[in-house]
């Protein structure tokens, strides 16, 4: 594949959000998106009206946003615009692609380029901040073959995306369902039955409210294997593959995988080894995020600022899961975080949370009209990681002209 070697920075216009501290903001408006809005879909505070602002820094579904400051490795990297229309704050460019460069191969290429932007920004880390510039785009030479190459490149490795995200819109639809059932089964009181007064409100009589700690269930964490200090010196992590993973709040957000720890330090970590199907919650930081661990081709161990819940009965795990899920589990949870510099709270705090318990049978229930749905999610997201890593695998090749396009097929 012949291309021409141009700059970065040539390809596209590269528009740079406003600072968006002193506007005064309301509840009309669009929201002003920030790079925690790109990585986790919030929707953010809202700017007062669009005259206000350069139309440039307007923002549409579909659109490509690149952030070039923040953590390194998490937030520099490029996105899809998927929300409704925003402004755009700092330290992200809005990418318009030049006449003679496609879009989705800019898209990709970008993606291909991460770990040199992550490089760049690593090399002027300030507490924990890095950012990629204008100068560094300029200076960063790259691929570029002739249009009909770049659409092709560009649509087979779409095609690969597009088939994990419909498995993302199945799933999220069959999570729905679940939390549907949910609410119906323990939450909508049924009419013309005997019930009594809890602290989490009426509930029929042969429910009850327990302390989430008196359940049959692990309740654990990354530093209930020893102190600090023996943490440090008896666990090592890798960036590159190992023989386990570590299981990272991020990790389990981007339902990708790319920490590892080696043999000992797995075997120092004996009291929060993973194995498919715990729940995993964020105590730290992004307090309230809930997982079910996935089933991964390697061992696997907890990583730190999560707790692992474990329950002995198989009836309780979708049960749980969603509990903390729903929005009363999540209330109790924000309930009890502090910490004025980063958000958190502690397993002691967590045990006390109070938990609606339903009689075993109908928990029973329960649990077997929804594991075909939680089955069903955990065959698409392995498969979604399978094409994540043959998209990752190709990307590179494709890119350097290793593999020719016409050898290719969507």
């Amino acid at each position: 594949m012949a291309s021409n070697m141009v700059s970065l920075f040539s390809l596209a216009n590269w528009k740079n959000g406003l600072a968006f501290k002193q506007i005064n903001f309301s509840e009309k408006g669009k929201p002003v998106i920030k790079i925690a809005e790109l990585k986790n879909g919030i929707t953010a505070q809202t700017a007062r009206t669009q005259q206000e602002f350069d139309s440039d820094v307007h923002l549409t579904k579909g659109d490509m946003v690149f952030s070039w400051s923040g953590n390194p490795e998490t937030s520099i990297d490029v996105f899809w615009y998927d929300l409704p229309d925003g402004w755009l704050n700092q330290h992200i460019f809005k990418v318009t692609p030049n006449n003679g460069v496609d879009k989705l191969y800019l898209y990709y290429l970008l993606k291909f380029l991460k770990p040199q932007f992550t490089a760049i920004a690593s090399n002027k880390q300030t507490t924990g901040l890095g950012h990629v510039t204008v100068k560094d785009m300029k200076e960063m030479m790259v691929p570029l073959p002739e249009m009909a190459v770049q659409q092709a490149i560009g649509a087979y490795l779409h095609a690969i995306d597009q088939k994990a995200y419909v498995n993302n819109k199945i799933n999220d639809n069959l999570q729905q369902q679940a939390r549907t059932l949910f609410f119906e089964w323990f939450i909508k009181t049924p009419q013309d039955c005997a019930t009594h007064e809890t602290e989490l409100g009426t509930l029929p009589a042969d429910y009850s409210v327990i302390k989430t700690g008196e359940l049959p269930m692990i309740v654990t964490d990354y530093v209930a294997n020893g102190s600090f200090a023996s943490l440090k010196e008896n666990v090592q992590l890798y960036q590159e593959r190992n023989y386990a993973y570590f299981i990272r709040n991020t990790d389990l957000k981007a339902g990708t995988f790319e920490v590892f720890v080696d043999e000992h330090s797995y075997n120092f970590l004996t009291k929060s080894r993973l194995f498919g199907g715990e729940i995993i919650i964020s105590n730290v930081g992004d307090v309230g995020s809930v997982y079910l661990c996935p089933k991964l081709d390697a061992p696997m161990t907890l990583g730190n600022n999560i707790i692992m819940l474990k329950p002995a009965q198989e009836e309780l795990r979708y049960y749980m899961y969603i509990w903390f899920k729903w929005s009363l589990g999540q209330g109790l949870l924000q309930g009890i975080k502090g910490g004025s510099a980063q958000p958190k709270f502690n397993k002691t705090d967590f045990k006390s949370l109070p938990v609606i318990l339903p009689p075993q049978d109908i928990l029973h229930k329960f649990h077997e009209t929804v594991r075909p749905m939680f089955e069903a999610i955990e065959v698409s997201q392995a498969e979604n990681r399978r094409l994540a890593a043959l998209r990752d695998t190709i990307l590179p090749k494709l890119m350097s002209g290793e593999i020719d396009v016409s050898d290719i097929q969507l």
